[in-house]
């Protein structure tokens, strides 16, 4: 759900509005009510600033005693008033070629506050790659200025030029480089510092004012990424996966992608305004088929540019390189100055690179990739049981039940409205039977009422942030008055997380689970409708200085909770709106608040494309829309789409007109089911690659260019998607479409998945389009896993022999993963998994393991494979299972058992082996 739109901040009004509230109005965004550049000062002096304005140098370079190369940072330029003492930077260095970058105020010359670094991002592990640097080497660059070079690794070195202070990476022996910072001199770092008599901090915006007690402290600086010719990454933003140039001669004038976590009422399409989440970290990539990440460490709001090409021609200091490179611009309101340089050189390194700073996605449990069936709201028990009837009725499966903040007792968390919901457990329970799950919504805004047994214990233990008076502060969101917690405390987040015990969520039960929605936080009278700049957090951090990670630690502390709640045995399930670098380990994100809109069903897959590149792996966006009422075809194409997001939720505004899957007539209640088929179908192969995310950070929807570096054809093509490395997924954007263009990367073939059609590689094909799916193709080299019984949920499969669709390349090879595991507990973790891998070649097909020879626990299943799809295959009769010796026949079968589509394929029906063992499947 989302904010109303505001037209005025006055208390008296919005109290008006509620009392008279009937529904929120579904009304278009308001560009008005948040700010722009412009209207950002410290964004604004930013963007005012010239090339090579930046007049630091890098002196007394030394090796400090933690194994880093340190330096002062002082003006060149006495008269230099704006830097007032030296900057202290330290350069480190980690394994895998990773550099991190710190510059910061010293603290020896007491700074009139300690400036905010951002905690619980870096994994504590992380510290144990580093490499403590014992010297470093001076040389003369350009003939000009001195360097100080640092090894790096085998292939690259860390360099900082002393005069003009300047950071970069560069490959050993050479010029060429890959990132630095500051080459054109941008770089600028507002110290705190007294006020001047006289002098104005505060800022105004639409009837808030901010004290700004600390006044300007911002940071910018400028980013360039060599031998690229695409940025992409910095959610969340409605827009393409390539990110356009925002300045630059040609470049129509835009704003810079702004990162500051809003609850943005009917987003746009097409447009750098921030949205609910923030991921200060940008990846490039180019046609050399390198790439490499940039990540800013900075919970503060931010605004980046993209520079296009000649964009500084006007300086009359253009810098002379025979590299191809895009630079970038960044810029934040507070914070430090905390960067992390990742070398690549492949796409999937710099993602597993980042992932190794910020955590691995969670490995989720099964039934929570499976469908969700979502609604602001199910009524009562009553609506909830005919719902979930109803599904099993039309043969529809589905795992989870939603239910949002009408369920509560006047919007007060951990309550139900007994009117409405009297039995809580029982409903839970008869969902469970069936192996069915159940979510309910808590968000961060605590009513104001002293009969609220939670508003009352928050109160008295202090632990709600403060406003500049140091008042508990009082917000506005759908309870009325309410107040905030400060997640930034470890104390509070420990305490929010017992509030999930049974003891405390009375009515809640072990298939239960979390929805954390407004946590940007929203503020319906707030300024930008969100938490003032000036409130005060632990330590009178300013919610300025960590404002977009407010939701990344309430996600934190709701996803600890519920693994308290299980005493550490059952993986937590909580979906949240806002995130923050580092939120991959907590749960699932999603999209927003969309419109059912063909536009947005497209700019869909680029939001989450751009959130797997960030580690977000489970993400998706509210099938059909969570603004308006979708047409028929918009609905059901949205549902085949969202068949392969890796979150697949249907989710509407209460204002909508029902939309469940049987209300659209027996033909389009058919080709929704057979969307949803498809999903449980592929959950094995789905599970597989949570599985790869969990242990290496490479997402489970990734883009083409990822598979495909060096293909040009890839890099802006957001239209498209792989889901891991065996499928490419075309979506279908337009109404009444008749013919669609799918291009198709590579050398090798490809295979249509619903009628095994194969189709050429390396082109781009005009396929007509049927009303039945969108275009799905399995790659030639590829093995994927299916389950092919439909049940009424992803629980009641677990025994479900699988089926496995071997796609033979040119050279009559294949191959492919399966893991396997509770589905639900920890126990992956001490080795209780099976983990194959299946590979074809020279007529025999193998099962391999990958499972580790030792491990405290075990997993064990009698599951089977009972069909192996050949896919390519000149043909044969009969094959030989070893070690049994046992002959089975090869026939001709159906692509899908419950498929009419396509001709029949060669089939090994009945193999008979279990998916545990090493085994062997000769052809003859």
């Amino acid at each position: 759900m989302t904010s109303w739109s505001l037209a005025t901040t006055s208390l008296s009004l919005i109290l008006l509005a509620f009392l008279t509230y009937q529904a929120p109005p579904v009304l278009s965004w308001k560009k008005d009510e948040f700010r722009n550049c412009n209207q950002t000062p410290f964004c604004k002096r930013a963007r005012s600033r010239n090339p090579f304005s930046c007049s630091l140098i890098a002196n007394q370079v030394t090796i400090s005693d933690d194994g880093d190369l340190s330096a002062k940072l002082v003006p060149k330029n006495h008269d230099d008033h704006h830097q007032i003492n030296p900057l202290i930077l330290s350069l480190s260095i980690y394994q895998d070629g990773i550099v991190r970058l710190k510059i910061d105020e010293d603290p020896s010359l007491n700074p009139r506050k300690q400036r905010f670094q951002v905690p619980d991002v870096v994994l504590p592990q992380f510290e144990s790659k580093k490499l403590y640097l014992q010297r470093y080497s001076k040389e003369t660059i350009d003939g000009e200025g001195d360097a100080s070079v640092v090894y790096l690794s085998d292939v690259y070195e860390a360099v900082l030029r002393h005069d003009p202070f300047e950071v970069y990476v560069r490959y050993k022996g050479g010029n060429s480089r890959v990132l630095s910072l500051n080459s054109n001199g941008l770089f600028d770092f507002e110290q705190l510092r007294e006020k001047n008599e006289g002098e104005e901090w505060e800022e105004r915006f639409r009837g808030h004012t901010d004290m700004r007690p600390y006044g300007p402290q911002s940071i910018s600086f400028d980013v360039s990424f060599y031998d690229s010719d695409y940025v992409y990454g910095i959610p969340e933003h409605a827009t393409s996966f390539a990110l356009k140039p925002t300045r630059g001669p040609n470049v129509e004038e835009s704003e810079p992608y702004r990162l500051f976590n809003l609850d943005v009422f009917e987003y746009l399409h097409d447009s750098p305004f921030g949205l609910y989440g923030s991921i200060p970290f940008m990846i490039s990539h180019g046609k050399s088929g390198r790439t490499s990440g940039f990540f800013w460490l900075n919970a503060a709001e931010m605004q980046i540019d993209v520079l296009g090409d000649g964009w500084n021609a006007e300086s009359g200091i253009l810098l002379p390189s025979k590299q191809k490179r895009i630079d970038t611009f960044w810029m934040s309101e507070a914070g430090i100055v905390d960067t992390f340089f990742f070398v690549g050189p492949g796409p999937k390194d710099v993602v597993r690179q980042y992932t190794s700073v910020t955590g691995m996605p969670s490995m989720p449990q099964l039934f929570s990739i499976a469908y969700h069936q979502c609604r602001w709201n199910y009524r009562d028990e009553e609506d909830v049981e005919q719902v979930d009837s109803k599904f099993d009725e039309h043969d529809i499966p589905y795992d989870v039940l939603w239910l949002d903040i009408e369920h509560t007792d006047g919007k007060k968390y951990f309550t139900w409205d007994r009117l409405l919901f009297p039995h809580p457990e029982e409903m839970q329970r008869k969902l469970a039977a069936k192996g069915r799950h159940m979510v309910t919504i808590v968000d961060p805004h605590i009513k104001r009422d002293d009969s609220y047994w939670l508003h009352n214990e928050a109160t008295e233990k202090g632990y709600y942030v403060k406003d500049a008076t140091k008042r508990d502060y009082d917000g506005w969101c759908w309870p009325g008055s309410s107040s905030y917690l400060d997640m930034l405390n470890p104390e509070i987040r420990t305490w929010w997380g017992t509030k999930f015990s049974y003891e405390n969520y009375v009515g809640s039960t072990p298939s239960l689970y979390i929805w954390n929605d407004m946590n940007e936080p929203s503020v319906f009278n707030g300024p930008e409708v969100t938490m003032p700049r000036d409130v005060l957090h632990l330590d009178r951090v300013e919610h300025r200085e960590l404002h977009n990670a407010y939701g990344y630690y309430f996600h934190m502390a709701t996803s600890d909770g519920l693994l308290k709640r299980e005493n550490g045995k059952d993986r937590p399930f909580v979906l949240s709106r806002a995130f923050f670098a580092g939120s991959q380990r907590y749960g699932a994100v999603w999209t927003g608040d969309n419109t059912a809109e063909w536009e947005q069903l497209r700019v869909s897959v680029p939001m989450i494309l751009t959130l797997g590149l960030t580690g977000m792996s489970f993400s998706g966006a509210d099938v059909g829309g969570f603004f308006g009422n979708p047409d028929t075809e918009l609905l059901v194409r949205w549902y085949q789409l969202g068949a392969y997001y890796p979150f697949f939720r249907a989710h509407a505004h209460h204002d909508t007109k029902r939309r469940e899957p049987w209300l659209f007539g027996e033909r389009n209640t058919q080709l929704i089911r057979e969307a949803i088929h498809v999903r449980y179908m592929l959950l094995p192969y789905f599970y597989t690659l949570f599985r790869e995310a969990n242990t290496t950070g490479i997402p489970v929807v990734r883009p083409l260019w990822m598979e495909f570096p060096s293909d040009e054809s890839t890099f802006t093509n957001d239209e498209a998607f792989m889901v891991g490395t065996a499928l490419l997924v075309q979506g279908v954007y337009e109404e009444r479409a008749k013919h669609i263009s799918v291009y198709l990367p590579g050398k090798e073939s490809w295979f249509d998945i619903r009628t095994g059609a194969r189709v050429k590689g390396g082109a781009t094909h005009k396929l007509e389009v049927s009303e039945e799916s969108v275009p799905a193709f399995q790659r030639a080299g590829t093995i994927i896993p299916r389950r092919d019984r439909f049940r009424r949920s992803s629980t009641q499969m677990v025994n479900d022999p699988y089926t496995l669709v071997v796609a033979l390349n040119s050279s009559q090879a294949a191959e492919g993963q399966l893991y396997v595991d509770d589905g639900k507990s920890f126990d992956f973790l001490e080795g209780a998994f099976i983990h194959r891998r299946f590979v074809f070649s020279n007529g025999q097909l193998k099962s391999i393991n990958m499972a580790p020879a030792t491990g405290k626990s075990r997993f064990s299943s009698e599951c089977i494979i009972e069909r192996i799809i050949l896919l390519g295959h000149g043909g044969s009769k009969s094959a030989v299972i070893e070690p049994a010796n046992q002959k089975v026949e090869i026939e001709l079968g159906p692509l899908q058992l419950q498929g009419r589509h396509g001709r029949t394929v060669l089939t090994v029906r009945n193999p008979g082996v279990r998916i545990s063992d090493d085994w062997t499947i000769k052809i003859l």
